[in-house]
């Protein structure tokens, strides 16, 4: 499924590992846990802005550990709670996911935490 938002275009990956080259540059919502390896994938077609699920985030922070990384790679990155949306379902996280974790490219976007994730994709990017 994808989505248009003014010029950028929202993609739909229930598993990051399904990422292509025609994610790049793109919104991506992955129904993906935001663990290293998931973010290490990710990188590898770098999306806009990607979301990923914190999975309950885990010990040592593993859930939420691509935030971190990709960061580190200026692309932005942000986390909808386990407990809103359905691990490996990226239509829910679009649907019902409240963000709980943004790294700070999301954040000089103008994503907050503890708000729906469409309504402030929808206001970012209108």
């Amino acid at each position: 499924m994808s989505l248009s938002l003014s010029d950028v275009t929202i993609l739909f990956l229930d598993d990051i590992n399904d990422i292509e080259a025609r994610h790049a540059d793109s919104i991506l919502i992955s129904g993906s846990h935001g663990s290293l390896a998931s973010g290490r994938t990710a990188l590898k077609y770098t999306p806009r802005l990607i979301v990923f699920n914190d999975a309950g985030i885990g010990k040592d922070n593993a859930g939420i550990a691509a935030l971190e990384l990709l960061g580190s790679f200026r692309v932005a990155a942000l986390t909808v709670s386990a407990m809103s949306a359905r691990i490996g379902d990226a239509e829910d996280a679009w649907q019902s996911g409240i963000v709980s974790f943004l790294n700070d490219e999301a954040a000089a976007l103008g994503v907050v935490a503890e708000q729906g994730l469409q309504l402030q994709l929808k206001k970012v990017f209108a």
